[in-house]
């Protein structure tokens, strides 16, 4: 017997099996298929960070997005490792479950460096790239990653946490506030959370970068977006990616933080299906 929760929140899509994983995915649309990689956030699901996006592209093309390891509705045994190895193992599984040679690929801070993971090391698999917020490259780790990666539950937690990804902090309400504390404290959310980047932190960030030579290498056309006042992964980060990604373009909103989607929703939506437009029309 399904759970209430299981019947009824949109968060729960298709679920598939990869091995020892079941993976809760997103499948909507038709045409050319674009695979969105959402971001590291607690109590994040690919629904949560992606929910404006889905419906409208999907209108044009097939959009696919799944809850990572470790993360939302997805689940795997809980002594499996997860790195880049893991999360690019799980994608190129689920696109072959999927019976889908090569998509573009969209990617959301975390997992913009999964993108890129998997655009380095199965360039065939990867038409376009788009990276938003995204890690790539080495950085000091910042005040509001080690703040995100950090997060103990708490509703005071959650508001000071919306506050760093936010620059225009009246976009955070009680409402909001309390449904992201709601889905951090979920099930067994939290506990997975805290395995995913501990102490020290800036592992992490080693863990998800490319070297420079790997950038140099990747040949998609890319197009990378970054909000100029993002606290949680500096605009430096894509400053430099864009000097050593040979195909790639670098748009950056001002007045914004990490959440790009949500702040400049609309702009972020024309310059998505502007850049993929060739995919999508394809």
């Amino acid at each position: 017997m399904s759970s209430p929760e299981l019947l009824t929140s949109p968060e729960i899509g298709q679920t598939i099996q990869v091995g020892e994983c079941h993976i809760n995915y997103h499948d909507c649309g038709e045409g050319s298929p674009i695979l969105f990689i959402h971001g590291s956030g607690p109590g994040v699901t690919a629904w949560a960070n992606w929910h404006s996006v889905i419906p409208v592209l999907a209108q044009r093309a097939r959009v696919i997005a799944p809850d990572m390891y470790g993360f939302g509705y997805t689940s795997c045994p809980r002594d499996m490792k997860l790195d880049s190895d893991a999360w690019v193992g799980q994608l190129l599984g689920l696109l072959d479950a999927l019976e889908l040679d090569s998509v573009s690929v969209v990617g959301n801070s975390f997992g913009g460096a999964i993108a890129l993971a998997l655009a380095h090391r199965h360039p065939a698999r990867v038409k376009r790239l788009v990276l938003m917020g995204s890690v790539g490259v080495s950085f000091p780790l910042s005040d509001g990653l080690d703040k995100v990666w950090g997060y103990q539950p708490s509703i005071p937690a959650m508001h000071e946490l919306m506050k760093v990804f936010a620059y225009d902090h009246s976009i955070i309400t009680d409402e909001l506030v309390a449904m992201r504390y709601t889905a951090s404290t979920r099930s067994d959310v939290q506990a997975r959370f805290a395995q995913l980047f501990p102490p020290p932190r800036q592992q992490g960030i080693q863990m998800l970068a490319l070297d420079e030579s790997a950038l140099r290498a990747i040949l998609q056309p890319t197009l990378i977006i970054h909000g100029r006042d993002d606290q949680v992964i500096p605009l430096e980060v894509s400053e430099r990616m864009v000097r050593l990604i040979p195909h790639a373009d670098l748009h950056v909103f001002g007045e914004c933080g990490h959440w790009v989607q949500i702040e400049k929703a609309a702009e972020f939506m024309q310059l998505l299906s502007d850049f993929l437009c060739p995919d999508l029309n394809g």
